[in-house]
């Protein structure tokens, strides 16, 4: 059995996610295909600040994953909600690493196998892309093609996968950016303009994959 993603935890106001067409649950939780974001508000860091991991390798807690801090989590899956914005599933999770060797030791100890590693100048600079599965969500390391220092893995930001990318950017309107082709052969990507809805995490959304 392979980790899921269980939870995800932003400190970001709700209303500020109900703003940008996602559907936000009374307690403060939006239901992305089977993972749970919590919306925390702002008392304490902006971004996202922790996760929740599924049928990990480890017995017992973990307190974190190369300096993310996750949860090991026993919930059961939750069923998705509906969004405005015609979000289906979270494509892709984005972190960032000094060392990606080092990075992708710790993940594969506990049961997140790397999929492919490939160079990339997506980012800017030439950087390293590696990529693991957790259920319907890819993980996508991204780091130095040499290490960079000792310092540990963060979260860096949200990708979603939504139904008609055409409908998406005509709701969120200004909100977003214009859309163009996707570094994924066949799909195209649009860029919300986050911190004009007082979003903290850099989100983007994709074209279905056509396979």
């Amino acid at each position: 059995m392979h980790p899921t993603i269980d939870e995800i935890v932003v400190g970001d106001e709700p209303e500020r996610w109900r703003d940008a067409g996602f559907t936000v649950d009374d307690d403060g939780v939006c239901r992305i295909g089977h993972v749970r974001i919590a919306l925390v508000g702002r008392a304490g860091a902006k971004r996202i600040r922790d996760w929740s991991l599924r049928d990990l390798t480890v017995d017992g807690s973990l307190a974190d994953l190369d300096g993310l801090p996750t949860r090991v989590s026993l919930a059961p899956v939750d069923a998705p909600a509906a969004h405005a914005n015609g979000v289906v599933l979270i494509d892709h999770i984005v972190l960032a690493t000094p060392d990606p060797e080092r990075t992708t030791r710790a993940f594969e100890a506990v049961g997140l196998r790397a999929l492919r590693t490939r160079p990339t100048d997506t980012y800017g600079a030439p950087l390293l892309q590696t990529f693991f599965r957790t259920g319907e969500v890819i993980v996508e390391l991204i780091g130095p093609q040499e290490p960079g220092g000792d310092g540990p893995t963060t979260f860096f930001g949200l990708a979603y996968t939504v139904a008609d990318l055409d409908d998406t950017t005509a709701m969120l309107g200004a909100a977003i950016g214009a859309a163009k082709d996707a570094v994924q052969p066949g799909r195209r990507i649009a860029t919300l303009r986050h911190r004009e809805l007082d979003i903290s995490v850099p989100t983007a959304f994709l074209s279905p994959d056509p396979d």
